[in-house]
């Protein structure tokens, strides 16, 4: 009877869980459309915000970039116009130089002040945009903290409130419980206390979510209206610098002639126009033109005298290239009057003389013609029948030739002394003649330069022509490419490919290097022949020692040892 009537108590019971459960499930499912909806709602916001910014920022930029360049642009037409008006205006313009140069001060001065102003705001920028991110960031982190205290406070609290509520609940249960008659009745209430305690969980799950929205909800507002603000600064910022920057065009339109003005003043420092300390303080106060006048009087003077010394230089070495020929050609005749000597003396000396030792007896016959010739005055009319030659005439012929051939020995030695020094003689005057052409070529590029100005005539002769040809050889590109090609490619090798390449220019760039390079080579070649012709030669020595001791051995034992073996083969017979 009991279960009966419980029975439909539990079906309610149970019915009212179901529905319980189906409740909290729609909550959660309401809740997380909810919180799905909203989650990316201040995140799209920021992003928007700073896409905004970014697109704010890039249209300052453009705007600038667009505004330089059409400025830029501007400039440089104007510089052409200017650069072509100054040719025609340039007479005029030196009158007005010292107006210029106050002009110029006072642009420089105000283009210093621009400059600080544009430093100034672009520090004060950066500020207010830094300081702004720092409020942002110690906003953000004030409200992190805070929903952490409150939510650190939240749950302490709900554990306290479960801790009461857990306390309550044993103390009816345990009431319950002893004033229930069996166990059924017990595990009734259990079972109802147990669900009631779920349900004030889940009530308690959909109050704190309802809060979380409701916090969510108040801290996007907040951010909007603090983007809001935000947004409304950056305009006012934006358009404080669009005035600023309407200011700074106006300021450059009214400063336009001032890369005019300064190209003047680096034309004048250029130029070198006072040699000393004391014409600088002069020229200060002269017109341009006649400095460069001066200067130009100055140059054709020293080109003049360059090419006087030039030419002088030209002569003297041409004389001592005439000169080297002629010692030359000396040189070359007497070498060949020595080889002619020499090899009359090796005919003198190859002479037989007669089967008796101790005779010296020459025979005129068998001399050579140009030997009668040279002896002709030591034989005298009285010279004998029989054509030979005493003893002592043959002795005083011979240390004759050797004493002329000493001679020409040492005359032919200081030839070549002066062959060397008039070798090093040219050398010296061709590296002072290239150091004369480059100077030269130096002198042209200034001369150029100042013909590049009107009213200078353009009168030119051979020598201009010939440095024009040399200047315009050495600008040439393709020159200039293969030498940096060189140079790349050398810096491309290897450690050991460079330490190879250097080590052979030093070989073939000297003589000495050369020189040893050869004998070294020759020296590593003998080496090794020596070496593989005494192996060759000790293992040859070794075989005919082998063979030889396998010859003897071979000998001993058929000599020694055949009465032996026949002896055994008769016992073996028997």
């Amino acid at each position: 009877d009991l279960r009966k009537q419980v029975a439909p108590l539990l079906k309610s019971f149970q019915g009212e869980i179901d529905a319980l459960s189906k409740r909290s499930k729609e909550a959660e499912a309401a809740f997380l459309n909810v919180y799905k909806r909203l989650i990316d709602v201040p995140e799209v916001t920021i992003k928007a915000l700073k896409e905004k910014i970014r697109e704010y920022e890039q249209t300052l930029k453009n705007q600038a970039e667009t505004i330089a360049l059409e400025k830029e642009q501007k400039l440089q037409n104007d510089f052409a116009e200017k650069e072509r008006k100054l040719q025609e205006t340039q007479m005029s313009t030196t009158s007005k130089l010292e107006e210029a140069e106050h002009k110029v001060q006072t642009l420089q001065t105000a283009l210093e002040k621009t400059r600080t102003e544009l430093f100034d705001l672009k520090t004060k920028y950066d500020e207010e945009i830094t300081a702004k991110a720092d409020e942002i960031e110690m906003i953000m982190t004030d409200l992190e903290r805070a929903n952490q205290r409150a939510e650190v406070a939240q749950r302490e609290a709900e554990t306290l409130r479960e801790q009461l509520s857990s306390a309550n609940h044993s103390l009816q249960l345990a009431s319950q419980i002893q004033k229930a008659p069996d166990v059924e009745q017990a595990i009734e209430v259990l079972t109802r206390s147990s669900l009631e305690v779920e349900l004030a969980a889940k009530e308690r799950e959909i109050a704190q979510l309802v809060e979380d929205v409701q916090r969510l909800q108040a801290s996007l507002t907040k951010l909007r209206e603090n983007s809001a603000s935000q947004i409304s600064q950056l305009e006012q910022q934006l358009s404080a610098k669009n005035s600023t920057l309407k200011q700074l065009e106006e300021k450059l339109k009214g400063q336009a002639d001032y890369e005019e003005v300064k190209k003047e003043l680096n034309i004048l420092k250029s130029m070198e126009f006072a040699p000393s300390e004391g014409a600088g303080t002069q020229d200060a106060s002269r017109p341009l033109e006649v400095l460069l006048l001066e200067k130009n009087r100055s140059l054709q003077s020293e080109n003049a005298a360059l090419r006087i010394s030039n030419s002088d230089l030209s002569g003297r070495c041409a004389e001592l290239q005439v000169h080297v020929t002629e010692v030359m050609a000396t040189a070359a005749e007497q070498r060949e009057l020595i080889a002619r000597l020499e090899q009359d003396l090796s005919t003198i000396q190859s002479i037989q003389r007669p089967d008796a030792e101790g005779a010296a007896e020459l025979s005129l016959e068998k001399i050579p013609e140009p030997i009668k010739e040279a002896t002709a005055l030591f034989y005298g009319p009285s010279a004998p029948a029989s054509g030979t030659l005493p003893e002592g005439q043959v002795d005083s012929l011979l240390s004759i030739i050797s004493s002329q051939r000493e001679r020409f020995r040492a005359r032919n030695q200081e030839l070549e002394a002066e062959n060397r020094l008039a070798q090093h003689t040219i050398q010296a005057l061709q590296s002072e003649l290239d150091s004369l052409r480059a100077d030269n070529i130096k002198l042209y590029e200034k001369i150029k330069f100042l013909q590049s100005y009107p009213g200078r005539g353009g009168s030119s002769d051979d020598t201009e022509l010939r440095y024009s040809t040399q200047y315009e050889e050495r600008l040439d590109p393709f020159s200039s490419f293969s030498k940096r090609e060189r140079q790349r490619k050398y810096l491309s090798l290897s450690p050991w490919d460079k330490a190879t390449l250097s080590m052979g220019r030093l070989v073939l760039s000297n003589k000495m290097a050369r020189t040893i390079g050869f004998f070294y080579t020759l020296f590593l070649h003998c080496l090794v022949f020596l070496v593989l012709y005494k192996l060759a030669w000790s293992e040859s020595v070794e075989r005919d020692c082998a063979t030889f001791c396998a010859k003897k051995f071979a000998d001993h034992l058929h000599k020694f040892h055949e009465n032996d073996h026949g002896a055994a083969a008769g016992d073996l017979w028997q």
